[in-house]
């Protein structure tokens, strides 16, 4: 099957910010994927994902977050020593011009069955979106995720355990050296320092557990085993509250052994691609 043709859009978010978002529409759509990328990267990296997920049926949209890739490029004047300044409103107002994506989504795909799917920041973003809002959802994907308080997410140095593999900095990222290389040597990307780039304030933001949601979801959790931001004890925590507290009676959650913090970059990402893929199926398709 030949790739979908991506298309690029914009909209301006209540402070004035312009942000840039991406489609990847499915020929005979049977759900949509919002997909909220992670600190320090933007959406087009998840090109070969979103390929794949339109290949199966599931029409992809994608923002660059603010201060990331093209929404940060255009809010700070092209300069990418500024890329990760969220700028005005910080967290509160990036989660609402997700919201606000979300609305667009649901008014060019009515009754179509919309998947919310975050990858690190982006899953944390995704946790408070469904705290507020569930029932805007038919079901959520948690990648490269946490349970958000200071014991069981790492705010420090996220490359601490692997940087005795390799010199990029990035090796944390995957167990592909190929990725750390492209990551390093990417303009748009960059070091994932959440307490410098945000500030204190931003940063507690963050932080929260999950409570009772107002629509009972099906959620899929998936980490690399050697993920530094949460790793397997984070998330198990995390399953559970939302098993307990955010009263979801079909919660999934995978540890792929060995792997790292972006799993569909990984050695394996093959296998994650279609698992994801085979949950929607299961899960979601109309």
């Amino acid at each position: 099957m030949s790739d979908v043709t991506r298309t690029s859009h914009t909209f301006v978010d209540a402070q004035g910010v312009t942000i840039h978002y991406y489609v990847w529409p499915a020929p005979t759509p049977r759900g949509v994927v919002q997909l909220l990328h992670g600190l320090g990267e933007y959406a087009t990296r998840y090109e070969t994902f979103a390929q794949a997920l339109a290949a199966a049926g599931y029409t992809v949209y994608a923002d660059d977050h603010r201060g990331h890739g093209a929404t940060g490029m255009q809010q700070w004047g092209g300069d990418t020593g500024r890329l990760g300044r969220l700028g005005p409103g910080g967290v509160r107002a990036t989660v609402a011009a997700i919201a606000q994506l979300t609305d667009i989504i649901r008014a060019e795909n009515p009754g179509t069955p919309l998947v919310l799917f975050g990858h690190s920041l982006g899953s944390l973003f995704a946790q408070q979106l469904i705290a507020a809002r569930a029932s805007d959802f038919d079901a959520v994907i948690l990648s490269g995720t946490a349970y958000r308080t200071l014991t069981d997410m790492n705010g420090g140095d996220l490359n601490a355990k692997h940087k005795h593999l390799g010199t990029t900095g990035h090796e944390w990222l995957s167990r592909d050296p190929a990725v750390w290389e492209a990551f390093a040597a990417d303009p748009l990307t960059f070091d994932a320092k959440v307490l410098q780039l945000f500030g204190l304030p931003d940063a507690i933001r963050l932080l929260g557990t999950p409570k009772k949601l107002d629509r009972d979801l099906p959620m899929l959790i998936m980490i690399g085993e050697e993920d530094p931001l949460g790793g397997p004890a984070s998330v198990r925590k995390l399953a559970d509250a939302y098993r307990r507290r955010g009263g979801l009676t079909d919660v999934t959650l995978t540890i792929y052994p060995g792997a790292r913090h972006e799993t569909l970059n990984e050695t394996n990402q093959a296998e994650v691609r279609a698992d994801v893929i085979a949950w929607l199926d299961a899960h979601v398709a109309r």
